[in-house]
C-alpha cells in the first residue's frame, strides 16, 4: 500500500508540474506578443509625431510597471518561496532567469564598449564569463543543489560546522555582492537619465524604485519570474540594432557572419588614421600640452600663482576695454576654474597630463582592434616585456572571471530553485545557451560601431554632427565629449572622448534607427541592470536575515519575522548602494571585475574543496577564506587608483608579475586553496556525519546516517 501511495503521489506531483509548465508557457507567450505589439505601437506613434521624451517615459513606465506587477502578484511571506521560489522553477525558465541575472549592466552595456575600446583584450571578458559556466556545471551547481540549503553561507555553515565559516561567508557575500550591485545601480542611473532626460542622481533613485518593487514583496519567487520577463526584453533590445547595422553596412542580417569582414575594413581604416596629417596635428598639440603640464608639475605653487596672475590680468584688461559681456563672463569662469591651492593643482594637472598622454597616441589611445597583445614578441627587450605582461594579464583576467563566475553567490543561489538535481544540470545548459546569444553578438557589435564611427563620424564638420552627440554630452561629459583642439571645424578621432558605457546605448542613434529603438535598447539595458541588482540585493538581504539573524542570533524566529527582516534589510542595502553609485566611483567593468576577484578568492576554494575533499574542515576553511580574500583586497587597495585615493595610499604602485589589480583574485585563489589544505591537515578531521554527507552528495548510491538525513 505504501508503494502504491508513493506512485500515486509521484504521478500527482508530475501532473501538477506539467500543468505549471503549461501555464508558464501560455503566460510568457502572451507577454512576448504583447511586448512586440507595444513596440510596434510606439514606432507608429513616433512617426505620427510623438515627442522623444514621451517615448522614453513610455518605455520606463511600461517596463517598471510590468516588473512591479509581477512583484505584487508574487508577494509571499513563506520562507521557501521567498528564499528559493519554492524549488519549483523548471530548468528552461531557470536558465532564462539565470541569463537575465547574469546579463548585468556590465554584460549589456559595458562588454561591447570594452571591446570597442580595447579590441582583442576585451575578449577576455567573453571567454572568462562563458567558461565560468562550464565550471558551474561541472563542479558546483548539481552538488550545491544536493546539499539543499538556501544560501552560500548556509552551505558553509552546514558543511564545515560552526558559525565562523558561516559568518566569513556572510562578510564575503556582502563584499562581492555590494561591489557588484553598485555597478548595476550606476548603470540604472545612466540609462534612466538618458530615457527621461533627468539628472544622473535622480535617474538612480527612479530606477531604484523598480529594483525594490521586484524583490521587496516576493523575494526569489518575484525575482525569478521578473527576470524571465527581463531576459525577453533585453535580448530583443540587444539584437535589433546590431542586426540593423549589419544590414546597413553589408546587406547581411547576421552580424556574427560579417564580423571578420568588417574587422578587416576597420583595420585598414586604423592604418590610415594613424598616418593622417590632421590626426598627427591633433596628437602634436596634445604632446605639447602634456609637456607644458609636466613643467607646471615641477613647481605647482609657482605655476599656479603665475596662472592666477595671468587670468586676473586678462579679466582686468577685458573690463577696462569694455569688452563684450560674453568675453568677460568667460574670463571670470576661467579664473574661477583654477585650482584652489597647490595640492589641488597637482591633482588636477596630473589627471590632465594623463589624459593628454593618452590623446597624444595613435587611434585616441586605443590599440589596433585586431592586435592580440601590446608590445612585440620579436621586438627589442622593452617590446618583448610589454608583450609578455599584456599576455599574462589577459590570461589572469580570464582565470579570475571564470573562477569568479563559478563562485558568485547570486548565481549559485539560482540553482537552489530547481525541482531536482537533474534539472539543476539542465538549467546550467539553458543558462549557457541564453548567455551565448548575447556574448556571440557583442564582438560583432563593437566592430560594427567602430566601423560606423571611423567611416561616418570622423571627418564630419563639428557643426553638422548628429544630435545624439550633444544629447549624450548633456547626460555626462565624461562619457562623450568633443573638443576642436586644432580649430579646423572638422572632427578628428583624437578630438573625441567616448566612454565604453554608452557604446551599446548609443548604437541605434549611431546607426540612424528611429528613436523608439533607442528607447528599446535603454529598456533592455535597464532590464539587465535591474535583473542583476534584484538578485544581488536579495543575496545580501538573505545573508543578513537568514544566515546572520536566524542561524546565528535567533534560531527561534518565526518565518514571517525572518522574511520581514529580510525586506527591511533589502531596503537599507539598496539605499546604501544607490548612495555609493551616485558618487560615480569607477567604471562599470572595473567594479564588476573586482566583484569577481572577491568571489573567486573567498568562495571558489572553500566550495570546491568542501564538495570534493571530505578532509577539509572548519579551521582550514576559515583560514583559507581569510587568506584568499585578504590578499586580494590588499592587492587592489595598494594598486588600484580609485581605491588608493579612498584609503589614502601614497606608497608607489607595486604590481606583482605585472598583474593589474582587476585580476587580484589570481593571487587569492591559490593561496586560499593552499591554506585550506594545510590548515585542514594540521587540525582534526571533520565528524563522521559530515564526511558521510560529502560522500553522499558526490556518490548518491552510498548509504549512511548522513545519506538518510539528506534523503
Amino acid at each position: 500500500m505504501a508503494g502504491m501511495f508513493d506512485v500515486d503521489q509521484s504521478a500527482s506531483k508530475s501532473a501538477t508540474s506539467a500543468a505549471f509548465r503549461k501555464n508558464l508557457n501560455k503566460v510568457y507567450k502572451w507577454y512576448t506578443g504583447g511586448f512586440l505589439v507595444f513596440l510596434v505601437a510606439l514606432a507608429i506613434l513616433e512617426q505620427m509625431g510623438m515627442p522623444r521624451a514621451w517615448i522614453g517615459m513610455a518605455f520606463l513606465l511600461a517596463t517598471i510597471g510590468l516588473y512591479a506587477g509581477i512583484g505584487i502578484m508574487s508577494r509571499t511571506t513563506d520562507a521557501a518561496e521567498y528564499y528559493v521560489a519554492g524549488r519549483r522553477v523548471p530548468a528552461f525558465y531557470n536558465g532564462m532567469a539565470t541569463g537575465a541575472d547574469w546579463m548585468s549592466a556590465a554584460s549589456f552595456i559595458g562588454m561591447a564598449g570594452g571591446l570597442y575600446l580595447t579590441g582583442y583584450d576585451g575578449l577576455a571578458f567573453i571567454m572568462g564569463w562563458t567558461g565560468g559556466y562550464c565550471l558551474v556545471a561541472l563542479f558546483l551547481a548539481p552538488y550545491m543543489r544536493k546539499f539543499g540549503q538556501f544560501t552560500i553561507p548556509d552551505f558553509l555553515g552546514e558543511r564545515y560546522g560552526g558559525n565562523i565559516p558561516r559568518f566569513l561567508g556572510i562578510l564575503a557575500a556582502i563584499l562581492c555582492s555590494f561591489t557588484y550591485v553598485v555597478a548595476q545601480i550606476y548603470g540604472v542611473g545612466l540609462i534612466t537619465a538618458r530615457m527621461v532626460n533627468v539628472q544622473f542622481e535622480v535617474g538612480i533613485f527612479l530606477g531604484l524604485g523598480g529594483i525594490l518593487v521586484c524583490s521587496f514583496l516576493g523575494g526569489m519567487r518575484a525575482v525569478t519570474w521578473t527576470q524571465v520577463a527581463q531576459y525577453i526584453i533585453l535580448i530583443v533590445a540587444y539584437m535589433i540594432p546590431v542586426v540593423w547595422l549589419s544590414i546597413k553596412q553589408t546587406s547581411v542580417p547576421i552580424p556574427q557572419a560579417v564580423y571578420g569582414y568588417q574587422l578587416e575594413k576597420v583595420t585598414a581604416k586604423e592604418k590610415l588614421l594613424a598616418k593622417d596629417p590632421k590626426e598627427l596635428e591633433v596628437r602634436d598639440i596634445f604632446k605639447k600640452r602634456s609637456a607644458d603640464l609636466a613643467e607646471k608639475l615641477k613647481d605647482p605653487a609657482t605655476a599656479l600663482a603665475a596662472d592666477k596672475a595671468a587670468a586676473e590680468k586678462k579679466l582686468a584688461d577685458l573690463k577696462s576695454s569694455s569688452a563684450p559681456a560674453a568675453q568677460v563672463t568667460a574670463a571670470e569662469k576661467e579664473l574661477a576654474a583654477l585650482p584652489k591651492d597647490a595640492a589641488a593643482a597637482t591633482a588636477a594637472w596630473t589627471r590632465a597630463k594623463a589624459g593628454a598622454d593618452v590623446k597624444s597616441r595613435p587611434l585616441n589611445g586605443m590599440p589596433p582592434h585586431a592586435q592580440q597583445f601590446a608590445g612585440d614578441p620579436n621586438g627589442d627587450a622593452a617590446a618583448q616585456k610589454t608583450y609578455d605582461t599584456s599576455r599574462r594579464n589577459f590570461l589572469a583576467l580570464i582565470f579570475c572571471l571564470m573562477v569568479g563566475t563559478a563562485a558568485l553567490p547570486h548565481i549559485l543561489m539560482r540553482y537552489y530553485t530547481t525541482p531536482s538535481v537533474k534539472e539543476a544540470r539542465e538549467s546550467v545548459t539553458w543558462s549557457l545557451f541564453f548567455i551565448f546569444l548575447l556574448y556571440f553578438t557583442a564582438p560583432a557589435l563593437a566592430v560594427l560601431v567602430k566601423y560606423e564611427v571611423f567611416h561616418v563620424l570622423i571627418g564630419t564638420p563639428i557643426d553638422q554632427l548628429p544630435a545624439w552627440v550633444s544629447a549624450w554630452n548633456k547626460v555626462d561629459p565624461s562619457l562623450l565629449s568633443i573638443t576642436d583642439i586644432n580649430k579646423d571645424g572638422i572632427l578628428q578621432l583624437n578630438e573625441m572622448s567616448i566612454g565604453g558605457d554608452i557604446v551599446v546605448l548609443a548604437t541605434p542613434e549611431i546607426g540612424g534607427l528611429p528613436y523608439v529603438i533607442s528607447g528599446l535598447v535603454a529598456a533592455g539595458g535597464l532590464a539587465a541592470a535591474l535583473s542583476t541588482a534584484d538578485g544581488l540585493l536579495l543575496t545580501i538581504a538573505n545573508a543578513l536575515s537568514h544566515d546572520l539573524y536566524y542561524k546565528m542570533i535567533d534560531p527561534n524566529a518565526s518565518t514571517a519575522r525572518r522574511v520581514t527582516i529580510s525586506k527591511a534589510l533589502l531596503l537599507i542595502v539598496a539605499l546604501a548602494a544607490a548612495y555609493v553609485a551616485a558618487q560615480k566611483p569607477a567604471d562599470i567593468l572595473f567594479l564588476v571585475s573586482a566583484a569577481f576577484s572577491f568571489a573567486a578568492a573567498a568562495f571558489f576554494p572553500v566550495l570546491v574543496l568542501g564538495i570534493f575533499w571530505k578532509r577539509a574542515n572548519r579551521v582550514g576553511a576559515s583560514l583559507g577564506m581569510i587568506a584568499g580574500l585578504g590578499i586580494t583586497v590588499y592587492y587592489m587597495v595598494m594598486n588600484q587608483p580609485w581605491l588608493r585615493s579612498i584609503f589614502g595610499v601614497t606608497s608607489p604602485v607595486d604590481l606583482w608579475f605585472g598583474i593589474l589589480p582587476i585580476s587580484a583574485g589570481v593571487f587569492g585563489v591559490p593561496l586560499g586553496i593552499l591554506v585550506i589544505i594545510i590548515g585542514s591537515l594540521l587540525t582534526p578531521e571533520p565528524s563522521k556525519e559530515v564526511q558521510e554527507l560529502v560522500d553522499h552528495v558526490r556518490y548518491p548510491d552510498l548509504k549512511g546516517t548522513a545519506a538518510r538525513a539528506v534523503a
